[in-house]
């Protein structure tokens, strides 16, 4: 996909502030820090639209990324952050809770790991989570270019076997500093956004 504009839109805490305009909407969940920011970044050839900290726990809303006002990307609070409070997790929690269960224009979830290392056990139970509401995931383990190419295919063994068997989803390696993955990213995306075009057919090849 070519993207020609993106822009912030809002960070919304419930749905009295989502966009009214139906567009589909594509959500980035992850733990705290895990770059889904600078993943949302790269997908839009920006530099800082999406704004990075190396502090975990910084993205506390739902923050709405409109692209070539045909899509939103939908970055969600990290989890897993042990340091803020447990009221404020049941907030955020509730919160992403309510957004994935009931936003209709909602589409696909990315769920984004860290290549590096095995997954968590949050990572293991958003994922059961999802699918347990038969939501459509697909898994992108980022920050590929950290880790020697001869090794990918260990680590993506790992993960497939502690969350891709479990659900059959799709697995996309991918690198927020290289570029690795963006465009069969986008592809898979097509599929979900606009599934009568062309582009998105090649998802079931």
């Amino acid at each position: 996909m070519k993207v020609t504009n993106a822009e912030f839109v809002i960070s919304a805490v419930g749905p009295s502030g989502y966009p009214q305009d139906a567009l589909p909407e594509i959500a980035l969940a992850g733990r705290s820090n895990v770059g889904k920011s600078s993943l949302i970044n790269k997908m839009i050839n920006r530099k800082n639209l999406a704004r990075t900290s190396s502090t975990p726990g910084k993205t506390q809303h739902l923050n709405y990324y409109r692209i070539n006002n045909e899509l939103y990307f939908v970055d969600l609070p990290g989890y897993g952050y042990a340091k803020v409070s447990k009221t404020q997790r049941q907030v955020w929690g509730a919160m992403i809770e309510k957004y994935l269960l009931e936003r209709e224009t909602l589409r696909l979830i990315i769920l984004v790991i860290d290549l590096r290392h095995p997954p968590s056990k949050d990572d293991e139970m958003m994922y059961d989570w999802l699918k347990h509401y038969d939501s459509p995931v697909c898994i992108v383990a980022t920050k590929a270019d950290k880790i020697p190419r001869s090794r990918w295919q260990k680590h993506i063994k790992i993960i497939k076997e502690a969350l891709v068997m479990r659900g059959g989803d799709k697995l996309i390696m991918f690198s927020s500093e290289t570029g690795i993955g963006k465009d069969e990213l986008w592809a898979h995306i097509a599929g979900f956004t606009h599934p009568n075009e062309p582009e998105a057919e090649k998802i079931e090849e």
